[in-house]
């Protein structure tokens, strides 16, 4: 293997302990919610405390995006993901030491900072630093961690006392704050700054070195012609270049987020009570969390192979079939009353249907739909961009989470899980009319695809483009200068 690839692989790895840690948190609610229904803690907590508890996330979420706008644009991206182990290890401290509920609520926000500053700058950088055949496997590599995190912390957790899960978390922070002082800079990020032998270095270290001066020039054209416009909020809300890509990134988002993948996750403990399974609920997480890592290998090897388009559309589609499959058991439990006796022989169905959601949304749209931002935004507009994206997603995320409850102490959970297939099935014609390939692109040809029309071109050969690519693009600029 090539040294620049193995740094490559290693930056990914690195960052991939950071996702692990998000993974870890993001499970933790699974294991820990049955536990507070059983007083299993050292304090009391209502319904209405834990369904604003998990809300909090959300909020976090975003101030941690809006702090890695500056942060990443004034001091890197590799910066801001060795600042994110602050607010990490600061709030698995207090769910350590917590003796009353509110506390939990800022644990949850600490967590949520966290996550944001990670979940907005991971992408970034590894779309900037890698080739981009790898692009794809590397990314997804990462949410294959974060799926490992969440396998580590619903195997364990139903096991542990509350305390000591909570300091066994602890020292996750610390590994990855350290594994992520060896990698190297962005050097888009350099080149943005003029610090261009800076950029030289950061790019001998992930390219073979006859390579690098190509590359470097390359870089520097592209960065010079991205930074000659703006990288206000308002430019990219204003320029027309942008539009595309911010319908397609909002709509991605909003069909993530609210096909439930995530507030599934967090009530599956307590779903699986309701629905009172002969197997143990410990035996259940851990079959669920052990599926979502292994398909997260699935994940990984699909992604630059079948493309993100036909993931997106498959995974929607066959997501929302599950989920009304589930909903459609607890339609017959709450609406219609079949007897509870007569029901608990097919108790399995609900949780198989679950099992299959994940495990296609993990396969598909969850695994791809953080690169697909990343590759779309223009440099200039880039970090504005998937702050912005995350702000909107934080909002998304609070209000999901903490209309859980609302919605199913009205409709039941039929309702809730009705809600969540429309949504997937809305996201697989979403993605089938408006998300454009993007697999084997290089960031310069995504931007041709989405500012001049074209919905896909062919893959070059040694960054060779074709005919009407070329003479596109020729017109393109010929327009932006008028």
């Amino acid at each position: 293997m090539e040294r620049g690839r193995r740094v490559q692989y290693f930056a990914a790895f690195a960052l991939s302990l950071a996702t692990t840690t998000m993974g870890v948190i993001s499970a933790w609610p699974t294991p820990v919610l049955p536990k507070l229904h059983n007083n299993e803690t050292s304090f009391n907590i209502t319904d209405n405390e834990i369904a604003t508890m998990l809300a909090m996330s959300s909020p976090g979420f975003v101030l941690g995006s809006l702090v890695t706008r500056f942060v990443s644009d004034m001091f890197g991206r590799r910066a801001t993901v060795l600042t994110s182990a602050a607010p990490f290890g600061a709030g698995m401290l207090i769910a350590a030491t917590a003796s009353q509920a509110w506390l939990l609520c800022v644990m949850k926000l600490l967590w949520g900072f966290g996550t944001g500053m990670v979940a907005t700058v991971i992408s970034i950088y590894l779309a900037e630093i890698s080739d981009k055949d790898l692009r794809g496997k590397l990314s997804v590599g990462t949410r294959f961690m974060f799926n490992f995190g969440s396998l580590l912390m619903i195997s364990i957790g139903p096991f542990l006392s509350y305390d000591i899960l909570n300091y066994s978390i602890s020292v996750l922070p610390l590994i990855f704050f350290v594994a992520c002082l060896c990698i190297p800079e962005s050097p888009y990020f350099y080149l943005k700054e003029g610090k261009v032998e800076q950029a030289r270095r950061a790019l001998s270290r992930l390219k073979e070195k006859e390579n690098v001066d190509t590359e470097l020039e390359m870089m520097r054209q592209d960065v010079s012609k991205e930074m000659k416009n703006s990288s206000s909020t308002v430019e990219l809300f204003t320029g027309k270049q942008y539009r595309r890509s911010i319908i397609i990134a909002a709509g991605l988002k909003i069909t993530q987020i609210m096909t439930g993948a995530v507030t599934i996750q967090q009530y599956l403990g307590r779903i699986m009570q309701e629905i009172d399974s002969d197997m143990k609920l410990s035996t259940l997480l851990i079959i669920f969390g052990a599926v979502k890592f292994v398909v997260g290998i699935m994940s990984s090897c699909l992604a630059d192979r079948v493309g993100r388009r036909p993931l997106l559309i498959y995974s929607f589609l066959g997501t929302g079939v599950s989920l009304a499959i589930a909903g459609s058991y607890f339609f017959l439990q709450e609406v219609v009353r079949i007897d509870h006796s007569s029901l608990r022989t097919f108790g399995y169905i609900p949780f198989v249907a679950i099992i299959f959601s994940n495990v296609i949304s993990t396969v598909g749209f969850n695994s791809i739909i953080g690169i697909i931002p990343a590759e779309i935004f223009a440099l200039n507009v880039k970090a504005v961009a998937m702050t912005s994206l995350n702000v909107f997603g934080g909002f998304l995320g609070f209000s999901v989470a903490k209309s859980y409850q609302a919605i199913k102490n009205i409709w039941g959970l039929w309702g809730v899980f009705l809600i969540f297939a429309l949504v997937a099935i809305t996201g697989a014609i979403f993605s089938y009319l408006i998300v454009p390939e993007t697999r084997g692109k290089s960031l310069r040809e995504i931007q041709d695809i989405l500012n001049t029309g074209v919905n896909d071109v062919p893959e070059g050969e040694s960054g060779v483009e074709c005919t009407e690519l070329k003479q596109l693009r020729e017109e393109n600029d010929i327009n932006h200068k008028c």
